[in-house]
């Protein structure tokens, strides 16, 4: 359990909620089933010049704090390595087309208690303006992270198009009503202008229709089934640590929810050494091409999460395929491989902007 010398937040202090007391104290998290179906033949996410499929050049700066970061991840009360997220805690992703039932998505109206916990007086979280322009396709068997998450995510090979949500509820009607919702192109960029969301300082990006903390697309760095079948992965991962800095985030993030000072940025890329000679773990054949991407392309910071964490695609319902035997969330596998391993690159311009509803200041025996 980490110790705490102060908890500043601005008289904010008792709006942290739950899932927040669970990230500062290593309480166990109860951590939802996921599921995922419909075809999902692979294609890399986002345009050939975007960010997230551009590999780390040789020889990169790496930053001055590269060993406070990684001593704060070190410290991570669930372990010092990184695991991957498989059965919980990710995003569902289906396949649609023109043949897809269509829904127009209703907004979640905030109730009294989640204004109280959100910290805010607004009536409803947001969707992006693409987004409600047109009814949304979902297959009539979607179904989205059952607990407080519940992301959902649609893709449209075809019109290269995606859709992501967070906080799904069917209703009993059969229509859906999501808290955030965003469209964009798979041709893009895969990083949100900043100036297109009037966020103010100190709020939650989701009141604008983002679903990840970081503002960026919550497909960004997902690890899909089929490439990792196929033998490569070429686009950098997201991941999540506990340790994500107050109101400091850096390209490709538009926004953060970290709450430690001093803390790692969110949008920060960490890089597995590449020299590192894989041959010495106990690796999978389809975890060593994981680890190749964390040399080669590397990691962004995307959230905060309950340990050092990537996201792969889950597999419920999806006849045929399964991670076991293949991937392990921890217990082996990418968890073997120590945090001392990695690095974190240099971080220019960081923006001194994002969520203040936490701030937690921690002296030398954290943890």
């Amino acid at each position: 359990m980490m110790r705490i010398m102060t908890s500043v937040f601005k008289n904010r202090l008792p709006a942290i909620v739950w899932w927040q007391v669970t990230l500062l104290f290593c309480l166990p998290l109860i951590l939802p089933a996921q599921t995922i179906t419909g075809a999902t033949t692979h294609h890399r996410f986002f345009s050939n010049k975007s960010f997230w499929n551009h590999p780390i050049v040789a020889s990169p700066a790496i930053d001055a704090r590269s060993n406070h970061f990684i001593s704060l991840m070190k410290r991570e009360c669930t372990g010092p390595f990184f695991k991957i997220n498989l059965k919980s805690w990710t995003i569902p992703v289906y396949s649609v087309n023109d043949d897809t039932p269509r829904f127009t998505v209703k907004k979640h109206a905030l109730t009294n208690a989640e204004k109280v916990k959100w910290n805010t007086t607004k009536t409803y979280y947001g969707h992006g303006k693409a987004f409600d322009s047109a009814p949304i396709p979902i297959p009539l068997d979607a179904q989205a992270e059952p607990q407080e998450d519940a992301h959902l995510a649609l893709v449209d090979w075809k019109k290269r198009i995606a859709w992501d949500m967070w906080g799904l509820t069917k209703n009993k009607d059969g229509s859906w009503t999501f808290n955030t919702g965003m469209k964009y192109s798979l041709d893009g960029s895969g990083v949100f202008d900043a100036k297109k969301f009037p966020v103010k300082n100190g709020e939650s990006i989701h009141y604008y229709g983002r679903s990840r903390a970081a503002g960026v697309p919550a497909l960004a760095g997902l690890i899909m089934y089929d490439e990792v079948m196929r033998g490569e992965i070429n686009h950098k991962l997201a991941v999540a640590t506990r340790v994500n800095a107050y109101q400091e985030h850096v390209y490709p993030a538009i926004w953060t929810d970290g709450f430690i000072v001093g803390g790692i940025r969110e949008g920060a890329v960490i890089q597995l050494d590449p020299t590192l000679d894989l041959s010495q773990y106990d690796l999978t054949p389809q975890e060593k091409v994981i680890a190749r991407a964390m040399q080669q392309y590397g990691l962004v910071v995307v959230d905060i999460a309950g340990a050092n964490t990537l996201y792969g695609e889950g597999l419920w319902g999806h006849a045929g395929k399964t991670w076991d035997g293949k991937v392990r969330e921890e217990g082996g596998g990418i968890s073997s491989i120590p945090i001392e391993k990695y690095r974190v690159l240099n971080i220019n311009n960081s923006v001194k902007k994002g969520d203040s509803y936490t701030k937690i200041m921690l002296d030398k025996g954290f943890w």
